[in-house]
């Protein structure tokens, strides 16, 4: 009842996107991405999630990328959360998740639990129906490396571990609290659309974690392979990548080997790796290369530039051109789109300043003007002859 009239019109889309090469296809044809993130949309009211995929599709994205948050300790605080998980003065954009908790630890059964209630995985249900509405397709993460909202660090917090980079992905007991948890998503039965996840197009792809920075790298890359290879066995429909930020790690994107992942993923911001607008132009040329070499897509899925900067509009126009041009480039996913809340105000951005807003800004103008470039340029038309090359 919250969508809007035309949105709620509309049936949500019924084939999955594939890849072939380095691009990403839908019904046989190319499906450039352009697309934004939001990092509330899983705990967030009713119509602050609707004024985001609206505001997704004023711009003319169609993807939004998600993390399936919050996880907190046990519900009657036997076990702590390790997170401000009851902030009532905060908005949904600073991490006041208005009681919503998807994961805990269920004290008298000594065991992780899912809340499956309206404060749990129906406010998941309700996304996923509201994006099919509006032909808006959706990656989704699910779990968070961070402790923002609980994330592997809350899991592995349950154990008694203070060991942030390794225990989650090697311990027996994380892991089968993760695949426990993965088939419990991708088989949940969503009662608004009546289809499974695993069978819903509406998903774009499965992310195994948002930035898993395991260490060493070997184990990164050896969790990796273990669990995209389960995603596959229990989800063959849906797209597969590691959500890695594949940004300071080399060889770069080494995930890509893993035969189970089917598409690369790196988050870049220029103010963090310490690059000028130009070298970040480069850079984004560089990641589309190595699409080319392993003939898989590879996804700039975060990236953002202050709103303070006097030439960010110019940066994000030069940015954008550059991945529409090059024919290796999978597409984009701004970081991140946030839309009124319910107080009726923008949520403050005062650390970093990388929010987009619907309001009419130059960052915003070039965001529209480049989706609408991107459709005209690569989204229609037969795949070309030299996309089709094997994985050497």
């Amino acid at each position: 009842m919250f969508a809007s009239t035309a949105a709620a019109s509309r049936q949500p889309e019924t084939s999955f996107i594939k890849t072939s090469g380095t691009m990403f296809t839908l019904g046989g044809r190319p499906f450039f991405v352009t697309g934004v993130n939001n990092h509330y949309l899983t705990f967030a009211s009713p119509n602050e999630v609707t004024r985001v995929l609206d505001d997704a599709v004023a711009m003319g994205a169609n993807v939004v990328r998600v993390i399936l948050q919050p996880v907190i300790g046990s519900r009657d605080g036997k076990v702590p959360t390790i997170w401000d998980w009851r902030n009532p003065t905060a908005d949904a954009s600073n991490l006041n998740v208005g009681g919503t908790i998807l994961l805990y630890w269920d004290t008298e059964k000594n065991a992780m639990a899912v809340n499956d209630g309206p404060k749990g995985m129906q406010k998941v249900d309700f996304l996923i129906a509201e994006a099919g509405k509006r032909h808006l397709r959706l990656i989704i993460a699910f779990l968070d490396f961070w402790d923002y909202t609980g994330g592997a660090q809350q899991m592995r917090a349950w154990y008694g571990s203070t060991d942030k980079s390794t225990f989650f992905f090697s311990d027996p007991r994380t892991k089968r609290d993760y695949k426990t948890w993965v088939a419990h998503v991708v088989r949940r039965v969503n009662p608004l659309t009546g289809l499974a996840y695993r069978d819903d197009p509406t998903i774009m792809a499965w992310e195994l974690m948002n930035e898993g920075n395991a260490r060493p790298e070997s184990l990164r890359l050896d969790w990796t392979a273990e669990m995209s290879a389960y995603v596959k066995s229990l989800d063959p429909n849906h797209l597969v990548s590691s959500g890695n930020a594949n940004a300071k790690d080399e060889p770069k994107v080494a995930d890509l080997t893993i035969p189970t992942l089917d598409f690369g993923t790196w988050h870049g911001y220029p103010l963090y790796f310490g690059l000028t607008v130009s070298q970040f132009g480069k850079t984004i040329t560089d990641y589309c290369q190595i699409a080319d070499r392993v003939q898989k897509p590879v996804l700039l899925e975060e990236f953002g530039y202050a709103r303070s900067n006097r030439d960010s509009a110019e940066a994000y126009a030069g940015w954008l051109d550059t991945l529409v041009r090059d024919p290796d480039c999978a597409g984009w996913l701004v970081w991140r789109l946030v839309s009124l809340q319910d107080h009726g105000h923008y949520p403050a951005d005062e650390h970093d300043q990388f929010d987009v807003h619907n309001d009419a800004s130059p960052i915003w103008n070039v965001l529209k003007a480049a989706t609408a470039r991107a459709a005209k340029v690569r989204g229609t038309g037969p795949i070309p002859a030299n996309s089709l090359r094997k994985t050497p």
